[in-house]
């Protein structure tokens, strides 16, 4: 039995999978995600060890076989800095920070982010480790000093449970990977003026490299030492290959905090002039590779509007339900992050909006407009992606069958929603699998799964709600720039 783990911002998650790919158990407990004044987000990493622990504990007790190996996956990006032993040196920054939005337009305004998209194809974002890493070598230098290793969540959890120092390829890829090469590109690191700090990144593991729980991990796991461990894909990658996406041009959109699209490709090359936005991610597989386009709008947006509004969560549906395609006029922007957005395009200070707003409106305009307006930027995504082929989804917010048709309806395509639950965990569970020369059958373990197929008349009406949406962006970002 693999253990399952996907190590989220907010929650932490383990899921059993028998030999047919069916969820046995799971578990789940909450992360504590610290908001700062300044756009400050930061987390601790003992205390997102400690929700490993309870999960994988409240699995593993379930179980009437041994375990046979713990695969991990989780968010990427942000800076998690440890010493030797594994240990935070400070409190990990995570990819919600916006500190550095000032750094980011700065790199902007002087060619550097598009210096290092030309190398890397991975656009920089205020929460990137390029940006978090500069301003701490500006401002907390002596924790610099201090750190052995600046890397991300799952390496971070990695560390402590085995005494690894590692990172996945995927979550080294942005922004400093080449994406042929899958190394390091030392002139992306000069750019950012990090040189001197080239010894705190990890070099990126081999493909299909395992790890042993050690004394130490065992203990705080309740598992036997010597246990095999897998360290990603990162969570974006995982719930791809979770989900079912495997032939390129096929997508995945996940509706979470993070309102991720990703189309995988077996080429390569990128255009180097486009918007530097995006990541190139290398995959477990070598020559595939996926072109993500993680938008920081989603379903915080939602919470958001639900505190607004007064309103829970589950409100949601029947609100949607009770206003037209269209919002009866309403129109928004989404982009409430304190970051700004990331893709498909970077501008730390982007934010939303809401327009054609009357006393003739009420709540379910409000709400409606909000979920069409990142419906919208889903497209967005998608076309900068180059989505061609099958599209599938996960997260909360496909949870929302209102909410699904309105993606299903301005994509124009149908979507297929697994059934499953944890895509993450499943996908870090088939990687691991791979890695132990024990691969699952791919049929067998295909995920049950719904199709939600688009409305045509709303289709036809959507198009010119995204030429709408696409004015409004354009329009919009001129004033964030004044």
């Amino acid at each position: 039995m693999i253990i399952g783990v996907d190590i989220g911002t907010s929650l932490t998650k383990a899921v059993v999978f028998d030999e047919a790919g069916v969820s046995l158990h799971q578990a789940c407990t909450p992360s504590e995600v610290h908001h700062l004044s300044g756009g400050r987000v930061e987390q601790d990493l003992d205390q997102v060890v400690g929700t490993v622990a309870t999960v994988v504990r409240e699995v593993a007790a379930k179980l009437d076989a041994p375990v046979t190996a713990l695969a991990l996956t989780g968010q990427g990006d942000g800076v998690w800095l440890r010493d030797e032993d594994g240990n935070a040196v400070r409190p990990a920054i995570s990819w919600l920070d916006g500190r550095a939005n000032a750094l980011l337009a700065k790199w902007q305004a002087d060619g550097v982010s598009r210096e290092v998209f030309r190398r890397t194809g991975s656009g920089m974002f205020p929460g990137c480790a390029a940006a978090i890493l500069s301003y701490l070598d500006t401002h907390e230098p002596e924790v610099l000093d201090r750190a052995a290793v600046a890397g991300y969540c799952v390496d971070a959890v990695v560390q402590r449970l085995t005494g690894e120092i590692t990172v996945d390829v995927s979550d080294a890829s942005l922004p400093f990977l080449d994406p042929k090469t899958r190394r390091y590109d030392e002139g992306a690191i000069a750019a950012v003026g990090l040189s001197h700090r080239r010894n705190l990144l990890a070099e990126p593991a081999p493909p299909k490299a395992v790890f042993s729980l050690n004394r130490r991990g065992a203990e705080l796991l309740g598992l036997p030492e010597g246990l095999p461990v897998t360290a990603g894909p990162f969570d974006l990658p995982a719930s791809a290959i979770g989900a079912g996406v495997r032939a390129p041009g096929d997508g995945i959109l996940t509706a979470g905090t993070t309102l991720a699209c990703q189309v995988l490709t077996d080429n390569a090359e990128f255009d180097g002039e486009g918007e530097p936005a995006g990541m190139f991610l290398s995959t477990p597989t070598p020559g595939e590779y996926l072109h993500a386009m993680p938008a920081m709008v989603g379903t915080a947006s939602i919470d958001w509007i639900c505190r607004l509004l007064g309103i829970e969560v589950t409100q949601i549906g029947s609100l949607l339900a009770q206003s037209p395609p269209g919002a009866a006029g309403v129109r928004a922007l989404p982009f409430l992050s304190a970051s700004g957005e990331r893709a498909p395009f970077v501008d730390a200070s982007a934010r939303a909006q809401f327009a054609g707003l009357s006393l003739e409106h009420g709540r379910a305009d409000m709400v409606r407009a909000l979920c069409e307006s990142i419906a919208y930027a889903a497209r967005h995504c998608f076309e900068a992606a180059g989505l061609s082929g099958r599209l599938y989804a996960c997260g909360g917010g496909v949870r929302s069958a209102e909410w699904t048709q309105i993606f299903a309806d301005v994509l124009g395509r149908p979507i297929v929603i697994p059934s499953d639950p944890g895509v993450g965990a499943r996908g870090a569970v088939l990687v691991a699998a791979e890695a132990l020369n024990q691969p699952y059958d791919a049929e067998l373990w295909a995920s049950s799964s719904r199709t939600v197929s688009p409305v045509p008349e709303n289709v036809e009406f959507y198009q010119g709600g995204y030429a709408d949406y696409q004015a409004s962006l354009t329009a919009a970002r001129g004033l964030w720039r004044l």
